[in-house]
């Protein structure tokens, strides 16, 4: 169950989730460039995890897989440090209503 102050649609991201993200992203990016690049990090990561984690695992590096994982989860991990700092007062997440 999640906590109750935790939209339950933060812990399943889909592709149309990550999709209006990056939009608002595009949309706001000459008053939120930091927001920007950032987010294209964190999409950087998450495809770098998809497309890595067959050679890794055929090759048989445990710590190259791990980094992949990390990779995939990288957006989910990103959203739900957003919503804690929002949550807790420490910084503004416009993009945060897309989620719920």
């Amino acid at each position: 169950m999640a906590h109750p102050s935790t939209p339950q649609t933060s812990r399943h991201l889909t592709l149309a989730t990550l999709q209006r993200i990056k939009l608002w992203q595009v949309a706001h990016r000459r008053t939120h460039p930091l927001e920007y690049h950032t987010w294209d990090a964190v999409l950087t990561m998450w495809v770098m995890g998809w497309v890595g984690w067959v050679p890794t695992f055929a090759l048989g590096d445990l710590w190259a897989s791990l980094l992949c994982l990390l990779g995939m989860l990288a957006p989910r991990l990103y959203v739900a440090w957003r919503l804690r700092a929002h949550e807790a007062g420490r910084l503004r997440c416009d993009w945060l209503h897309l989620i719920r």
